[in-house]
């Protein structure tokens, strides 16, 4: 007999076949296979009892007649529940499967049962007293990741080196549309850039992506509340979506997923069992044309493929994309120095900040191409990334009013300040800064040369810029003493070398070079 029932349970069965359902309707309302009604109607028909008769008794004589205990003597029967018991214990073994219980109950059992009885027996012995419900996915809702236990190798062309990778995996669950993609980590560079190509693959942005309890992913795992990843989760805040751990030791919140996972193994890493990779670029050009295959395979109760019912019903659910991809943040914390400017430590540089929060403590979020300073959670600076070792990146618009005046000195800036004073001025100043090699020395001694305009005026410095240049002497002491004492007025060493004439007098008693000839 398929399976016993007692009592209630057959006068259930009686009266819903007095009702007019057939066999297999009777057995779906009640919940029994359709081959114990079959034979429970077999046994009523020869019991010599009609129907109403048999409903009529009561449970006690019913129960004799149809004992819910079988007393058939059935040898093949009590085989199988002997061995169930060892199944049973192995039961919670990593690696265990029924079909290799099976194959072992096959090899030893004189009458074995088929693989589908043999699963039903065991069903009906150890029937699960947890119930498992099973979930509906609303189309867009989530995305599913995780990692495959199993790696694939690429090989090191210099060295011959196997080098083990880890397979990211992702799935849509109401359309189960699939994405595979090998990487060199589980960290968390790696993870969000698979998530990154996952969505771009996907062409959208789920309410939520539903992730393992990664170290990359998850700081704290909790069953109720889990501390995200800062990264993940500013990643998740670009794409305007959410991270949802699974629950640990729950693998049932994520079963869609780790059975991707298998069927990955089939379809992808089956056919890859004898084939050779350099790199991951080569593996996953691999990959991608085994997925699309994957993706096309039609399901058979829904006769559509995975790719069908994305683009048909999942796709526009998605959310749009922002334009801007993702790019990976890292953090720092800088004290803005009294100079107005934080140091980076990664690249041993500093970058300017609005000079009214000078001695604040900041937070410095950063990418490959950006750098972001903030103050109490408000970006309070803005700048490209410079990689460049001890470089100070300015933006003029964060500077006090005296810095702002000091990162203008240039060249041209001293010439242009010079050139109010008169041509000479300018002269000395460029010829100033040209003799140094440090411009900023010389900025510092040109602005002084022009600032001597306050105590001795526009006139008499630009003479005595005159004279300091005639005479090679230029430099700020020079000039200044020029100034200090009067010698651009009255002086007649600097006259006569002003008009080019030698400071010899003439007289008749001096013979000329002719004389010398």
């Amino acid at each position: 007999m398929a399976n016993t029932l007692d009592p209630m349970d057959l006068k259930q069965t009686i009266t819903l076949h007095l009702d007019g359902f057939s066999n297999r309707k009777i057995g779906s309302t009640l919940g029994i296979s359709r081959n114990t009604v079959n034979t429970y109607m077999r046994l009523f028909k020869a019991s010599g009892s009609t129907f109403k008769e048999l409903l009529g008794l009561d449970n006690a004589t019913l129960e004799k007649l149809f004992p819910s205990h079988t007393t058939i003597n059935n040898p093949r029967y009590e085989e199988l529940m002997l061995f169930f018991e060892g199944v049973n214990k192995a039961r919670n073994h990593p690696g265990f499967t029924f079909l290799y219980h099976y194959q072992e109950y096959v090899d030893q059992a004189k009458a074995p049962y088929s693989y589908t009885q043999f699963m039903e027996h065991y069903r009906r012995k150890y029937a699960k007293a947890k119930g498992s419900m099973k979930l509906e996915h609303d189309p867009g809702n989530e995305l599913f990741i995780d990692y495959t236990g199993k790696k694939l190798e690429i090989i090191d062309k210099e060295t011959g080196e196997l080098i083990p990778v880890e397979v990211f995996v992702a799935i849509l669950p109401n359309s189960q549309y699939t994405y595979v993609e090998a990487c060199k980590s589980q960290k968390r560079e790696d993870l969000i850039n698979c998530c990154c190509n996952a969505l771009q693959f996907y062409g959208g942005a789920p309410k939520a992506i539903v992730s393992d309890n990664l170290k990359s992913a998850v700081t704290r795992a909790s069953r109720y509340e889990a501390d995200i990843n800062r990264s993940f989760k500013d990643f998740a805040r670009h794409y305007n979506c959410v991270i949802n751990p699974a629950r640990g030791y729950a693998p049932q919140d994520k079963a869609l997923v780790e059975n991707a996972v298998n069927l990955a193994y089939q379809r992808i890493y089956y056919p890859l069992r004898e084939m050779t990779f350099f790199s991951l670029e080569d593996l996953n050009r691999e990959i991608k044309r085994l997925l699309q295959r994957y993706n096309d395979l039609l399901f058979s109760r829904k006769e559509a493929s995975r790719r069908e019912l994305f683009q048909s019903v999942e796709r526009e659910y998605l959310k749009p994309l922002p334009d801007i991809p993702y790019e990976l943040k890292g953090y720092r914390r800088a004290k803005v120095q009294k100079m107005g400017y934080v140091y980076f430590s990664p690249d041993k540089s500093y970058y300017s900040v609005p000079y009214r929060y000078m001695g604040k403590e900041t937070s410095i979020h950063y990418t490959n191409s950006t750098v972001e300073v903030y103050y109490n959670h408000q970006r309070i600076a803005l700048h490209a990334r410079n990689t460049s070792k001890g470089s100070y990146n300015t933006n003029k618009e964060y500077l006090s009013s005296t810095h702002k005046y000091y990162s203008d000195w240039s060249l041209e800036f001293f010439k242009k300040k010079a050139a109010i004073h008169g041509e000479h001025v300018v002269r000395c100043v460029e010829k100033i800064i040209d003799k140094v090699d440090y411009p900023e020395i010389g900025y510092k001694r040109a602005m002084g040369v022009i600032q001597l305009h306050k105590a001795y005026g526009s006139k008499r410095l630009d003479n005595a810029c005159k004279r300091a240049f005639q005479a090679d002497a230029t430099s700020y002491l020079r000039i200044k003493n020029i100034l200090k004492n009067n010698l651009d007025e009255s002086s007649l060493f600097y006259q006569n070398l002003e008009e080019d004439q030698s400071h010899i007098p003439e007289h008749d008693n001096i013979r000329g070079a002719s004389a010398y000839q």
